[in-house]
């Protein structure tokens, strides 16, 4: 490589760090809770939006439905979350559910796993950052008509930092996401207090507006509970980032199981808090969340620009503070910015593990210079870039696509993790190991069948709104990594034939590239002779 070359790489970068220092690099729980949950909290900033958007296409009376639309979606986090913390202990590894999947119901489950979690990945990063340009641009009107070209300068900004290693990045986020906490919590508890104990009158800009159905909508009978099922489908967007903190394991200071368990429960009352405080608020202040806003909202003015739930929330809780309004989107754009964040430490870990096991070109399992898997964070940035350009940075569109990759993970985790359990029982004698067995056998089976269950509704209800795409996707990647693996299976028989008989070579030519005529040199051309 050329000076500059070099140069620029180590401005970019930073400088190399010796490979016996990678036990430094692990985190505390304060900086692994930024670095490994900002996906599933920051989901709060467009989960309760999405519940409110998709019932509207039913009108006023199913808005009605949309706190029990959230218990639900609560319900499934919190055990979700408990199914995770009994997967942290028994895979510390690193491998996620890929690995749970892969040992206990075998190569291709588990290879199924892997591509659905690589696309799921890149949604990630594609939807969070889509998100984060419809809040800004809910304050800022200039990033709302260039919300592409933002999107990808924070994608490719993310990928840099990132580059730069995981501690370091790390320390970099956690301002930001407890700022987002710090916001979250005085936009709720202050809303709430002023509405519910000091009796204020507050009400969201589109609270005047009438919420009519979707022209040609019929909203009675099966059809309603379709669009329910479709509501609670998009709410569940709320639990993708959840197996992150079990896919980076590793990364995590000893005990490492532990202290990803205790994240993990953090994680659980913080994401449930924040859903749930904010359908309260949004319900009692009467926003309004179409999804055709020209002909929904009735009593809009002409050219009304929707703004998203925390705008609407924000203006009127901070009205009399303005400036609190603008710290409260950008910190939440900065949020969902950082979401991504996640996506960029579980995709090249994954991808590492799946190039260890053959599935991806080895170099995916590289450590660069900052002892990050380089290679792993500049796929990823290229694919997301790629889709948020095609789908125009379009939140309600990209997330038809979402959930249906950690969906099919969850499922196939939780069900492999029955399996686990069940093993484990028939050789176990000590009493009490076998009590803690059974019963973490009975919160994954339980895990199990709310995740199918989601899994079917997200499939019957998003399938030709665009999950097809998603789905497709994950077949291309599982064939594409099948035929790696049978390319790197056929290189080996090669390189392992003993059958072939050696022939040694009647004469051996030598080169020498020689620059200076010096000892070494002389030696060289010894050896050679």
């Amino acid at each position: 490589m050329s000076r500059v070359s070099v140069g620029a790489k180590r401005l970019l970068v930073g400088r190399p760090f010796r490979s016996d220092t990678i036990g430094a690099t692990r985190l505390r729980k304060r900086i692994a809770l930024p670095v490994f949950a900002s996906d599933a909290l920051s989901s709060v900033a467009y989960a309760p939006q999405e519940i409110f958007l998709v019932l509207s296409i039913a009108g006023m009376s199913a808005i009605a439905l949309t706190p029990w639309v959230g218990v639900a979606v609560a319900f499934v986090m919190v055990v979700v979350i408990a199914c995770y913390r009994q997967n942290v202990h028994a895979y510390p590894s690193g491998g996620g559910d890929y690995e749970v999947a892969t040992v206990n119901l075998g190569p291709r489950a588990g290879l199924g796993v892997g591509a659905a979690l690589l696309i799921d990945y890149v949604l990630t990063v594609a939807v969070s950052i889509s998100a984060a340009a419809a809040n800004i641009g809910s304050a800022i009107p200039f990033v709302q008509s260039h919300a592409v070209f933002f999107a990808v300068l924070a994608i490719a900004g993310l990928a840099a930092v990132n580059l730069r290693g995981i501690r370091e990045s790390g320390a970099m986020f956690a301002v930001p996401v407890y700022a987002f906490l710090a916001s979250m919590i005085a936009l709720i508890v202050w809303g709430l207090l002023q509405v519910e104990v000091l009796g204020r009158d507050l009400s969201a800009e589109s609270a005047e507006f009438d919420l009519v159905p979707a022209e040609g909508a019929e909203v009675t009978g099966l059809a309603l509970a379709f669009v329910v099922a479709k509501s609670f489908a998009s709410g569940c967007a709320a639990l993708t980032g959840v197996e992150a903190i079990h896919n980076g394991v590793p990364a995590f200071r000893k005990p490492r199981a532990r202290n990803a368990a205790i994240t993990l429960a953090i994680l659980g009352v913080l994401s449930v808090s924040f859903l749930l405080g904010l359908i309260a608020l949004a319900r009692r202040l009467g926003v309004r969340i179409a999804e055709n806003p020209a002909t929904q909202l009735v009593g809009a003015p002409e050219g009304y620009q929707q703004k998203t739930m925390i705008a609407q929330l924000a203006e009127p809780v901070f009205a009399g503070l303005p400036i609190v309004f603008y710290v409260v989107m950008v910190v939440t754009a900065t949020i969902l910015v950082l979401a991504a964040n996640t996506a960029f430490n579980g995709f090249p870990v994954l991808a590492s593990v799946l190039a260890r096991d053959k599935y991806l070109p080895r170099q995916l399992a590289t450590r660069g210079d900052r002892l990050a898997f380089s290679n792993g964070i500049v796929l990823l940035a290229i694919a997301a870039i790629a889709l948020v350009i095609a789908f125009d940075a379009q939140v309600t569109v990209l997330i038809q696509l979402y959930i249906v990759g950690v969906f099919v993970a969850f499922t196939l985790g939780q069900l492999g993790m029955v399996r686990h359990w069940t093993r484990r029982l028939r050789h176990e004698e000590i009493p009490a190991v076998r009590r803690r067995a059974r019963r973490s056998r009975a919160v994954n089976a339980v895990g199990f069948a709310l995740t199918s269950g989601v899994l079917i509704i997200v499939m019957a209800t998003k399938f030709f709104s665009g999950a097809y795409i998603a789905v497709l996707a994950m077949v291309a990647v599982f064939g594409v990594m099948r035929l790696i693996h049978r390319h790197y299976d056929a290189v080996a028989r090669e390189l392992d034939d003993s059958s072939r008989e050696v022939v040694l070579p009647s004469r051996t030519h030598c080169l020498v590239l020689v620059s200076k005529l010096h000892l070494p040199t002389l030696r060289a051309l010894a050896y050679a002779r």
